[in-house]
């Protein structure tokens, strides 16, 4: 064995890439702009923030929920390969006790949801008037597992467009 079989036999490991999608309609916004620092310090995570226009909070990712606030305003889920979100409507939101959202998983059935699956609905005219915003941080709590993140910008739609790609 010479000294350079060392580097040429290695094993790579493989980086594995997840897409996550938008969990509401809206703008991407920095994560930095949301205005708890909580969020915009990275305090719980690493991700971006949206400026729903939407009516849906669906599952951004194939996964398993793991806790829906009983106010419903967030939500955590692990996707497949492990890569824990935290979904939170706007700031301040627990204060509403519930008002403005109605939870459409029936979470006692199953913990289990695919992209896409409506997770709640949200009375955004009510909350743009109650809320002390209504910018939804989308979170990788992880973040101390994660090897990258690109972040996406511009404007999405619920389900459909990516938000954050994952590289672990």
């Amino acid at each position: 064995m010479n000294i350079f079989s060392k580097f040429f036999n290695k094993k790579s490991k493989k980086i594995e890439i997840t897409k996550i999608f938008a969990p509401i309609s809206g703008e991407i916004i920095n994560i930095e702009k949301v205005p708890d620092i909580v969020f915009s310090d990275k305090i719980v995570g690493d991700g971006i923030a949206i400026n729903p226009n939407g009516n849906i909070i669906v599952s951004p990712v194939d996964g398993i929920i793991g806790k829906i606030f009983d106010t419903n305003h967030a939500f955590s889920i692990k996707t497949n390969n492990s890569i824990e979100l935290f979904i939170h409507f706007g700031i301040d939101t627990i204060n509403l006790k519930g008002k403005g959202f109605i939870r459409k998983f029936n979470f006692k059935k199953t913990n289990v949801v695919k992209k896409g699956e409506i997770i709640i609905e949200i009375d955004l005219d009510f909350l743009k008037k109650n809320a002390k915003s209504i910018y939804t941080p989308i979170i990788i709590s992880n973040i101390d597992q994660i090897n990258k993140i690109k972040k996406y910008t511009g404007n999405v739609i619920a389900g459909i467009d990516p938000i954050l790609e994952i590289y672990k």
